[in-house]
């Protein structure tokens, strides 16, 4: 009886960690399960710019496949992952702030703010990192609220 409870446990774990990961998967910005378009998330705080990461460095959170530069990267994302994922799921910063939308980002516009990675939309004369900038603080507690909804 005691095996059988165990295995039951055991099973209820595992679908809820699979039903987090897959509910997870569904709201990030991925390309083929790869996140920030295959782009260092540590290479941001440790180096200061985007870094392409390496299909041959990998490492996982939560179902979310990142790259990593160098070996060394992958060791802190690691050790600490959430402090190394991107806001809103990798998606544009902005956009979840201004009107609560999944829009995707250019990897190299990018701002560190708190500890935290903000990717930005960058294309056709419209970089979001500078309107951002503009209304930063009433733009973030938006896109906080309006992505703690996505995600519940």
């Amino acid at each position: 009886m005691k095996k059988l409870l165990f295995i039951i446990t055991i099973l209820c774990t595992l679908s809820v960690f699979s039903q987090r990961e897959s509910k997870r998967m569904t709201h990030f910005n991925l390309e083929k399960n790869v996140a920030i378009q295959g782009y260092d998330p540590v290479a941001y705080f440790k180096q200061g710019k985007a870094v392409k990461g390496k299909k041959e460095i990998t490492a996982s959170h939560e179902g979310v496949v990142y790259y990593f530069s160098m070996p060394v990267n992958k060791e802190y994302f690691l050790k600490n992952p959430s402090k190394f994922e991107p806001q809103y799921g990798g998606w544009c910063a902005f956009a979840m702030g201004d009107s609560n939308e999944k829009v995707s980002i250019n990897p190299e516009t990018f701002k560190i703010n708190n500890g935290k990675l903000y990717l930005f939309y960058n294309a056709f004369f419209n970089n979001t990192l500078k309107s951002w900038n503009k209304e930063e603080t009433g733009l973030m507690m938006k896109a906080d609220t309006n992505w703690s909804k996505r995600i519940k």
